[in-house]
This record gives C-alpha cells, sequence and structure tokens, in this order.
C-alpha cells in the first residue's frame, strides 16, 4: 500500500470544514491531514475540535499564518489547500509551490490580474501542479449540458444568455462579510461568478476574448436604504436593538457553529462576521451586466443580481441546430449556517431542446445527493479518492482558474473604464 499523500490547510474559516472534513472522513485511508494554519489561533482550535469530536480524526498542530514557512519545512505535506481571504490566496499558493508543494486552491484563484501573473509565473518557475476547485461541474446536470454541446444536440452554439439569481438570503451574505471589500474579494464578478464564467468556459469548450461590463450597487449599501425610507441603522447585528425587527439581519449568537467559528473568535482578529447589509464601506456591485465574445467567436450576455425572491439561474443557448433551455432552482443558504450538503442543493432541475425542425424535448437527469447540485462528492472523489477516466475533462487545471477569474477580472476592469477589455491584454499565459 502507498503512503498516504500529506495535506495542509491554511485558512479555516467557512470553507475550510468542506475539504478537511473530507479528508477526516471519506478519505483518511488514502489521504493525511497534517496541519492547519490561520491568522486566527482561536478558529483552528474550533477545528480541531470539530476533527476530533465531530469526525473522530486526531487533531493536528496549528501555526498562525506568520509561521507558514514552518509548518511546511515540519509537517512536509504534499499538498497545501488554501481556502483564505480570496485577496491572500496567491501568496499560499506561491508560497507553498516555492517550498515543494503542489497546491489545491478554493475558487477563485485570485482577484486580479497582477495576482494571477505571479502565480502563473510561479506554476512555470517551480514546475508544480495546482488545481481549482470547481464544483459546480460535476453537478450532473451541468454535465448533462456539456455532454449534449459535446454531442451537437443543437449544433454550433453561436449565442448564450446566462442569469444568476442570488436571493435575499444567500444574495445577502456577501454583504455582511469580507467579501463587501472588493480588495478581498474582486467584488461578486470574480468570487461568485468565477464558478459562471468557468461553466461557459466548459460548456462551450472555449475561452473568453473581449469583455464590456456594467455593474453597479443599487439595493444594500446605506445610500440605497436611505432612499427606499429607511432611517434606523447599525453597524452589527450582535447586541444591536435595530437588528432584532431587520429581516437582513444575521444573528451568530442563535447558530453553534457560527457563534464558535466567528462570534467567539473575534477576539484574535477583530473579524466581524455579522456586518449589517445596509450599512457604509461596501465596495462591492449587486447588479452586473456582462457580454462576453469567445475565442469560437460565440457571444454571451451575463446577468448576475445579489437580492432577487429566489436562487438559480437560467441559461440558453442558441445553436444552429436549435436551441437550449436550462433552469435550475437552487435551496438558498447562509455560508456555514448549515449542513455542508445544503449549499446549493438543487430543488429542481429544467432542462429542454428545441429542434430547429422538429418537437420539443425534456432532457432526463439523474439526481445526485450532495451540494452544489450534487457535485460536491463527486468533486471530492476527483481531488483525493480514485476517480474514473473523464470523458468530460472536468477537472480543472491552473489555466482554467485563470480564464474563469479573467472575464471577472476584465469585466471589472471594463466597469472602471467603460471600454471592453481584450482578455490577452490582462496576463501572458
Amino acid at each position: 500500500m502507498t503512503n498516504p499523500k500529506r495535506y495542509a490547510l491554511v485558512g479555516t474559516g467557512g470553507r475550510a470544514e468542506f475539504f478537511y472534513g473530507a479528508l477526516a472522513k471519506d478519505f483518511r485511508d488514502s489521504s493525511q491531514l497534517v496541519a492547519f494554519c490561520d491568522i486566527n489561533p482561536l478558529r483552528m482550535d474550533y477545528a480541531n475540535e470539530l476533527l476530533r469530536d465531530k469526525y473522530g480524526y486526531s487533531m493536528v498542530p496549528t501555526y498562525t499564518a506568520d509561521h507558514f514557512d514552518d509548518m511546511i519545512t515540519k509537517e512536509k505535506p504534499d499538498v497545501v489547500i488554501v481556502t483564505t481571504v480570496d485577496r491572500t490566496h496567491h501568496k499560499y499558493i506561491i508560497r507553498a509551490m516555492e517550498l515543494g508543494c503542489d497546491v489545491l486552491t478554493e475558487k477563485p484563484m485570485t482577484v486580479d490580474e497582477v495576482k494571477c501573473q505571479a502565480i502563473l509565473d510561479a506554476v512555470k518557475r517551480t514546475g508544480k501542479n495546482l488545481r481549482v476547485s470547481f464544483n459546480y461541474r460535476y453537478a450532473p446536470h451541468n454535465t448533462k449540458v456539456r455532454e449534449l454541446l459535446m454531442n451537437d444536440a443543437i449544433g454550433k452554439v453561436n449565442s448564450v444568455h446566462f442569469e444568476w439569481l442570488l436571493n435575499t438570503r444567500h444574495g445577502a451574505d456577501y454583504f455582511r462579510r469580507w467579501h463587501r471589500d472588493k480588495r478581498n474579494s474582486g467584488g461578486l464578478l470574480v468570487h461568485k461568478a468565477t464558478h459562471h464564467f468557468d461553466l461557459v468556459n466548459f460548456w462551450l469548450h472555449s475561452y473568453p476574448k473581449t469583455v464590456f461590463a456594467m455593474g453597479d450597487l443599487m439595493f444594500y449599501g446605506r445610500e440605497n436604504a436611505e432612499n427606499r425610507g429607511i432611517t434606523k441603522f447599525y453597524q452589527r447585528a450582535h447586541n444591536s436593538e435595530f437588528a432584532k425587527d431587520d429581516p437582513f439581519a444575521l444573528r451568530l449568537e442563535e447558530n453553534e457553529h457560527l457563534r464558535r467559528l466567528y462570534l467567539e473568535a473575534e477576539s484574535a482578529d477583530g473579524y466581524q462576521r455579522d456586518q449589517s447589509v445596509f450599512g457604509d464601506g461596501i465596495s462591492i456591485e449587486d447588479t452586473m451586466g456582462v457580454m462576453v465574445r469567445y475565442q469560437n467567436n460565440a457571444i454571451m450576455t451575463y446577468s448576475l443580481n445579489a437580492y432577487l425572491p429566489w436562487e438559480g439561474y437560467n441559461v440558453v443557448f442558441n445553436g444552429d441546430k436549435g436551441r437550449l433551455e436550462v433552469k435550475v432552482v437552487e435551496q438558498s443558504y447562509v455560508n456555514s449556517a448549515g449542513d455542508k450538503a445544503s449549499e446549493g442543493a438543487v430543488q429542481g432541475v429544467y432542462i429542454w431542446i428545441y429542434p430547429q425542425f422538429g418537437e420539443p424535448y425534456k432532457v432526463a437527469v439523474d439526481e445526485s445527493a450532495g451540494g452544489h447540485g450534487g457535485g460536491d462528492p463527486v468533486l471530492l472523489n476527483d481531488l483525493f479518492g480514485h476517480p474514473a477516466p473523464d470523458p468530460f475533462a472536468r477537472a480543472a487545471t491552473h489555466i482554467d482558474g485563470t480564464m474563469s477569474i479573467l472575464t471577472g477580472i476584465a469585466a471589472n476592469k471594463s466597469i472602471r473604464t467603460g471600454l471592453p477589455v481584450e482578455v490577452s491584454q490582462l496576463v501572458r499565459l
């Protein structure tokens, strides 16, 4: 039997348990978790408690972020998993590769073209492997779309219209936490839409060429609330009288996991997870429209709104032999406030083919349990288990990670300048 692959994880916030829980529960025969690293020692202590009490796994050594190099030297991981704040991904990706480790990073790979170029240069310089965890590719309905297009169901795709809806539970959550500062997340066009842009790259088997975008903060934020007649404001929900009647308020003390992960860890780093979505200091957009020309000449119109009545997406493909329509309704959630399997869980999938000369027909899709439309378990097996050969090539490389964020990075630049952006001018591949 080969020795288990050794993993260290940096960033023990809301997304981390998805990875370390899988290593501790389902892949402990082939994998070994050897260390945690974070700026917050209290959060690492809680992660270790979960390892011991929830997963029956041995607690692992912890290292504060200023001792990242020491962790690599002492614990000798084969792979570093990066689940930190987005703007710091590049630091840990690059340094881990320089110290001889492969890397698995949560999406987005990074938040701007400068950091992206630094990562690309490090991959070339070190020869190490970098993967990006795009779970949506693995959802059965998204894989089915790839299969239909690969099999010429509607011929050559000329245009795509993609509408993603975030509701007032999940969508609002980005405006309570560190994502609300565009310096941290790149805004929703990078942090969230990297999923969506990657799906289009995956479906079309192409990459973006030219991007034009508009976007603004039109619902969240204090000024927008004032314009709707709101007069009572608060900085954070905890211990606020005004927050008691606010349906947008997040009450950390009412959820044990959120309380332990954030409220009781505040003293170590000052991070407040429950900020008001109608406060000052929000620099990301909540209403966005993007046009993209792809290298294969297809055109996409894309819409993302973060305050809508239901959660999910509509996407249509117009081909020279017909039209493919997809509607997916997802279960709404607040990050880390419940079962991981409920994150993006599907409530309804509708796929229809409209042949150019023929009767429309509905496409059947096998349902699958698990978060992100059933994609999470398949992704985890692909990352940590023994995946079978994949005719759909769902495993995402660092180039896939790059091309997904470059659509959003180009869109951000277009919003700033009012001009279209050529993706090839952003980085050197």
